[in-house]
């Protein structure tokens, strides 16, 4: 029985250990900020944005994730509260060495990610480069391939908003810079919110949050903007990915596109259809929470929780 105390202490101590903030410095010496809280299987919440942070996802989602998971909440490099790379280095091998680097730092064996929106891309960039550190990913109203998404819904809804009619095909300027193009039209009429939110308040609400965190830095946004590998398609890799994808979309998400699901191929997947926008985590919560619980009960990461109540 001793003995049985001793091994519960040192796995409790091992937890308090990596549980907190702290800031983590990477090979190349950045200084990324990163938080451990909860209990349970690992998970690593990869932001969207690009550039969003990690901080409104907490504030949010961390009172529910907490009770499940360990949640490791982390701001990339050249986001919120880390530091940029001296070099000016985010492709996309660098991005997942940080991710990497963290997990063995950590001193977990593996974990789950979780992404939201521009997430669904660093997932795959990192899944494809790293599969056996990934148990499970969860993909919250994700694209997979940017181009697509951009054609297929962003910029022809955003034309719509505006009173317009736009088709990708043909045009000579990039998706990528029409969505630059549009996304700053909507902002200045004031009607950006409407391409994820069901509500404006919302929208305020979530942005609100960045003022919470003096000097966030953007600059990893603005390199994705300028580097073709995050305009890739991902979407023939998830073939190859053996891994359990939860895959949880909105009916009304204008921003990654109602369809984007349907042409996935994950071997092991669960889609999840909302009535939402993008926003599930302030719009769909109950709903998104169940899905979360769903999956990550049929496939054992919250077992050993479960198990103890």
């Amino acid at each position: 029985m001793k003995n049985l105390y001793l091994f519960a202490a040192l796995i409790l101590c091992g937890f308090f250990a990596q549980a907190g903030e702290r800031i983590f410095t990477t090979s190349d010496g950045v200084d990324l900020y990163v938080k451990v809280e909860g209990q349970g299987t690992p998970l690593l919440y990869l932001h969207g944005g690009p550039g969003s942070g990690s901080h409104w996802f907490e504030e949010y989602m961390g009172e529910f994730m907490e009770q499940y998971f360990t949640v490791v909440y982390l701001d990339q490099r050249g986001v919120g509260r880390s530091s940029n790379s001296r070099d000016g280095n985010y492709s996309m091998d660098r991005m997942a060495l940080d991710f990497e680097e963290l997990r063995n730092e950590l001193g977990f064996d593996n974990w789950l990610t979780l992404g939201h929106s521009f997430g669904g891309i660093l997932q795959m960039g990192y899944a494809e480069r790293y599969p056996e550190a990934i148990k499970g990913m969860l993909m919250i109203n994700c694209t997979l391939d940017i181009i697509q998404t951009a054609c297929e819904s962003w910029v022809p809804k955003a034309a719509e908003f505006l009173g317009e009619e736009y088709s990708c095909e043909g045009d000579s300027v990039s998706p990528r810079e029409r969505m630059m193009e549009y996304g700053g039209r909507l902002r200045e009429k004031g009607l950006f919110w409407n391409m994820g939110y069901a509500y404006k308040e919302n929208y305020e609400k979530l942005e609100s949050t960045y003022n919470a965190i003096p000097d966030f830095k953007f600059e990893f946004g603005n390199a994705v903007m300028n580097s073709d590998e995050y305009f890739y398609n991902y979407k023939p890799l998830a073939s190859k990915m053996t891994m359990p994808v939860l895959f949880y979309y909105g009916s009304e998400d204008w921003m990654i596109g109602p369809r984007h699901h349907e042409d996935l191929e994950f071997p092991k997947l669960m889609k999840w259809e909302s009535q939402v926008g993008h926003m599930p985590f302030l719009e769909s919560k109950e709903d998104l929470e169940k899905a979360i619980l769903m999956f990550s009960g049929k496939y054992g990461f919250t077992h050993e929780l479960r198990s103890s109540k």
